[in-house]
């Protein structure tokens, strides 16, 4: 049995995939406890849905600080009181800088609604169905400094309906990120995952 993993969740907007990592953790899917959730957007629903579950949850804005090194700065800060040894990046609307990456060093994850390495940035879903692709999707990777860059954890694909829009590409793809995050952080967890360059190892154990 793995021990719970302590987890920070940094989300900018509605938060359902904090959602799906609380409900994964309090129904004892995924080994791990969410210590705080901490928004650049005061007022995001993500830090009300952590309330609800009586987790610390606050808000950080990048203009009280000087310099965005200073307001990663604190953000550090606040993980590490809360005893966080992985970061979650859900819906987080910011490039997390070296402040933050080099506090957490491979202990940093991001869904991203498309199969990387194919349409990186924002909006993966729309340029998956302007690009024509067949099969679209999302992936959980590592955080590097490059935009949804880092070394893949899981993927999941979503196939590409004659009919679809925007909305409903997306609201197929979410409901795989809901499944695959969770399923990630307790591979995580669980001790399974080795770094090997861009190459993610995971141990059959």
């Amino acid at each position: 049995m793995a021990d719970s993993l302590d987890i920070g969740v940094l989300a900018s907007g509605s938060g359902t995939n904090l959602q799906a990592i609380i409900d994964a953790a309090e129904s004892g899917r995924v080994h791990a406890r969410v210590r705080c959730v901490i928004s650049d957007v005061p007022g995001a629903q993500a830090l009300e849905r952590a309330k609800r579950h009586g987790i610390c949850a606050e808000a950080v804005e990048r203009k009280d600080f000087e310099s965005k090194a200073d307001f990663e700065e604190r953000i550090v800060e606040m993980l590490i009181e809360h005893g966080v040894k992985l970061v979650c990046l859900a819906g987080y609307m910011r490039i997390v800088g070296r402040t933050v990456l080099q506090a957490f060093p491979d202990r940093i994850i991001n869904i991203h609604p498309a199969l990387l390495p194919s349409f990186p940035g924002l909006e993966g879903q729309r340029q998956a169905l302007d690009y024509g692709v067949k099969v679209a999707g999302c992936t959980v990777h590592f955080v590097d400094e490059k935009t949804d860059h880092g070394p893949i954890i899981r993927q999941a694909a979503v196939e590409v309906r004659e009919d679809d829009t925007v909305e409903t590409l997306k609201a197929r793809i979410l409901e795989q990120e809901h499944r695959i995050y969770p399923e990630a952080i307790e591979l995580i967890a669980q001790g399974k995952l080795t770094l090997e360059g861009r190459r993610v190892r995971i141990a059959d154990r």
